[in-house]
């Protein structure tokens, strides 16, 4: 601890629509929790709502709470929703990071590439009332792909995407800026929904987003597969009103979310052809970096590869690789300050 105290310590947050991480330099990551905030409505005229609990004890209550408590996500699509609840929840993950530490911490965020400046202010402004000394912000694909080991200064075209909670952000990188981007409101969060409204049509069976979220992981995929996985969702009967079980396979939740993937590839298109020459070609040597906890669905680097023919592979780690790119920014602030503050 000596050394800190003369110093504001650093955090790195990657502040996702679903998930928070928060990374400290020589530490690594040491928060990992849902992005959410269980709020009970304030009865009579006095003041706003409560709020009651905030990340992983708030998630186990979406879905199951009684009229009076609203469980629900500040961040919508990567950008602020409400700005009082967000504020809280940034404080929270900061005084818990930063534990006894006295001193106001310098704060690196993560913010989608399609980001307007008006949306970067409410996240500084956020950040600073949350308590933080200083605020800086990040575009999350230069993030990621730093956080993926890539050399982003070099005269070199590299392309990211980085697939989230709620957005996709695909970006063409070279010495260190962006060349061509969009951020598409269309990621993780559009897949579990998918799944809701599919096995309610295919199976009259109404599943709740944590059962359609874990039906994903356990046996989604991007593209058909041969060897098929199958799952036992439990639901209520849509018919009789009462619970039931289904078998749900691989293929079906292909089928499910496949109008979504498809919007997820299109912005991978999309990004491509704005791309100049130069900077393409480059890109079919390195191929296209996936990083983002939605790149892990089975199969997505080869669902990539089918629709753009430029060869996909996964970041190492992908999940993590946005809060690894803040603790590489931050240990170099003055190298990437540069690329940070100038090209925002």
């Amino acid at each position: 601890m000596g050394a800190m105290t003369f110093f504001s310590p650093k955090l790195g947050i990657d502040l996702g629509t679903t998930n928070i991480l928060v990374f400290v330099p020589g530490k690594g990551v040491i928060i990992n929790e849902p992005s959410v905030v269980a709020v009970g409505k304030a009865h009579g005229k006095k003041g706003g709502n409560k709020i009651l609990a905030i990340g992983a004890e708030a998630k186990q209550m979406i879905g199951r709470t009684p009229d009076d408590i609203i469980a629900y996500r500040p961040m919508k699509d990567g950008v602020i929703a409400d700005y009082r609840i967000t504020e809280a929840m940034l404080r929270y993950f900061i005084k818990k990071a930063l534990g006894h530490n006295p001193f106001k911490p310098t704060v690196l965020i993560s913010v989608p590439a399609g980001v307007t400046s008006t949306e970067k202010r409410a996240v500084i402004e956020a950040a600073l009332k949350a308590g933080a000394k200083n605020a800086y912000v990040v575009k999350e694909p230069i993030l990621a792909a730093i956080g993926a080991g890539i050399p982003i200064h070099e005269p070199m075209g590299r392309m990211v995407a980085d697939i989230g909670g709620g957005t996709i952000d695909v970006a063409v990188i070279s010495l260190g800026g962006i060349v061509a981007s969009t951020s598409v409101k269309c990621a993780g969060d559009r897949l579990d929904r998918a799944i809701i409204d599919h096995v309610k049509k295919q199976h009259n069976l109404s599943i709740g987003e944590k059962t359609a979220e874990e039906l994903k992981i356990k046996v989604g995929a991007a593209i058909p597969m041969n060897e098929e996985l199958s799952m036992a969702v439990k639901g209520r009967d849509l018919m009789s009103g009462l619970p039931r079980t289904v078998d749900i396979s691989t293929n079906d939740l292909v089928q499910a979310m496949a109008r979504e993937l498809r919007e997820m590839t299109q912005a991978v298109r999309k990004v491509l052809q704005d791309t100049p020459p130069e900077l393409a070609a480059d890109i079919i040597d390195n191929g296209i970096i996936l990083t983002g906890g939605s790149s892990q669905l089975r199969q997505m680097p080869e669902l990539v590869y089918r629709r753009t023919g430029v060869v996909a592979k996964l970041g190492q780690d992908p999940y993590f690789c946005v809060a690894r790119g803040t603790g590489v920014a931050l240990k170099h602030l003055d190298t990437y300050q540069k690329s940070i503050l100038a090209k925002q």
